[in-house]
């Protein structure tokens, strides 16, 4: 069998650069004429180290060189097709009322439960219930969540249509199936997640939605017990998604590491967490432990050890600086439209139960904290502050009740109330406390500070430094003397 499978990779190796590869074809050209099925399966487990995409017809071509390009517009809505299939798995699973009388009850007290353990720090044990509740509330927000991040690294051409994927902690499938979605028509994708628990047989079902190009394997062991070198063939991965899953691990900077381990040189880690303050201050936390630590990518075959960098969306414009504020940063977009799932869950709830108010099992809103570390020394944004010209926030101290120059990137949506001042975090990456900057008269010339997007870096000219007791952090005023300008 191994004889005729590099009997298959050799004549898809030669076909590749002369024309279409048919399995048809290739049959008659290896030693005991394989069924074209057989040929078929071979290209497709060998689809991305053969660069080959398989096309409609059945055929398989070279995969293109160019880059994913990054999404536009926003994320609108879950897709039909991955609420129909979890309705299916639902109604297999509970019956064609799943979401009424007492099965109905009890994924709406399971919802309740593991979010009042979640809110409470306390670990939530995913068994066949919590899996279908975590489903019905969580899938939409993930789904779009990780798409918004992969914007970092597609806008600077650093997401390939060739991808060796790892997903720790992969849960119901929220992460992956927003980055099959992300992916173009035209992109092949080896996708390896690590799951544990139930959750895995809902991730199962709902990857048979993917496309013809998606490669899935679920490992159905803890990530502690798994060798993430041997599931990648020693050839390493070119993204790892680690999603809300990092506070539930014992010792989750041991497996970020691995994970890291398993990266190709030029691969990224990508860490997500939800927006609360705990995990949100925790994904930071790790973010800062790991930086600068020295890692030896298995894949890159040489031994040699690179140190690990914050790609984004935190910056450091300061060569050598390392922020050491709570870190409490997270990113929010639009609300997605409210899945019929989530809607019918939340529409059956007896009229008589107390603790219910309309809209509860319904969770549309995007908000998520994201941490991109890489091996290979690229940032989102290549800028380093080496001149007075610019006021440094580890020394901000100084300039209190002055006016002052200073670059910064804008790391949250406004967080004031409808009727106040518009109030951003923002960051050089040298801070030691909160900074905000507050919009106190908007103009033609600081109207940039409202229309940044999040992460992206500001100059702030003539900007009135502040401190603010009760907050213990810095308010820095942005009124009609201040500029301020985007840079790429």
């Amino acid at each position: 069998m191994t004889d005729q499978r590099e009997a298959i990779r050799s004549n898809a190796k030669y076909l590749r650069n002369v024309r279409p590869i048919d399995p048809e074809e290739i049959c008659d050209y290896v030693e005991g004429s394989p069924h074209p099925a057989v040929v078929r399966q071979h290209l497709r487990e060998d689809a991305v180290s053969l660069g080959l995409l398989e096309r409609e017809d059945g055929t398989f071509v070279p995969v293109g060189d160019e880059p994913v390009s990054p999404r536009r517009g926003p994320v609108e809505g879950f897709p039909d097709r991955y609420g129909d299939r979890l309705e299916d798995l639902l109604v297999d699973r509970y019956g064609v009322d799943w979401h009424r009388d007492g099965t109905g009850q009890l994924l709406r007290s399971t919802i309740r439960r593991f979010k009042s353990r979640y809110l409470e720090g306390r670990p939530v044990e995913y068994d066949d219930d919590v899996a279908a509740g975590y489903a019905i509330y969580h899938l939409p927000g993930y789904y779009a969540a990780v798409q918004y991040a992969l914007d970092d690294l597609a806008e600077r051409g650093l997401l390939d249509r060739e991808l060796r994927v790892l997903d720790v902690g992969a849960g119901v499938g929220g992460p992956v199936l927003g980055l099959c979605d992300y992916l173009p028509d035209d992109a092949v994708l080896e996708y390896h997640a690590i799951e544990p628990s139930a959750a895995a047989d809902v991730l199962d079902g709902l990857l048979e939605e993917t496309g013809r190009n998606v490669h899935p394997t679920i490992h159905r062991e803890p990530v502690e017990d798994v060798d993430l070198d041997s599931i990648g063939d020693g050839e390493g991965f070119d993204l790892v998604l680690a999603c809300n899953v990092l506070s539930e691990l014992a010792d989750a900077e041991a497996v970020a590491r691995s994970a890291l381990e398993a990266l190709k040189p030029d691969g990224t880690l990508l860490g997500m967490a939800p927006a609360d303050k705990n995990t949100s201050i925790e994904l930071r936390a790790l973010e800062r432990d790991l930086e600068g630590t020295t890692i030896d990518p298995s894949s890159a075959g040489d031994g040699s050890a690179s140190e690990v960098t914050v790609y984004g969306p935190t910056v450091r414009l300061w060569p050598g600086a390392t922020p050491t504020d709570r870190g409490w940063s997270f990113d929010a977009r639009p609300d997605l439209a409210v899945p019929s799932f989530q809607r019918q869950l939340d529409e059956a709830t007896p009229e008589d139960d107390a603790d219910h108010a309309p809209g509860e099992f319904v969770n549309v809103d995007v908000q998520f904290s994201y941490s991109l570390l890489r091996l290979d020394g690229k940032r989102r944004i290549e800028i380093d502050l080496e001149t007075s010209d610019w006021a440094k926030m580890a020394e901000t101290e100084r300039h209190v009740t002055n006016r002052v120059d200073l670059a910064a990137a804008k790391l949250s949506r406004s967080l004031s109330a409808e009727d106040a001042n518009p109030l951003f975090k923002i960051s050089d990456g040298s801070e030691t406390v909160d900074h905000y900057a507050v919009l106190t008269r908007e103009s033609s010339l600081n109207r940039p500070l409202l229309e940044a997007d999040y992460g992206e870096v500001l100059t702030f000219e003539g900007i009135l430094v502040l401190w603010n007791d009760d907050e213990g952090a810095y308010n820095l005023v942005v009124d009609e003397e201040t500029i301020v300008d985007r840079i790429g």
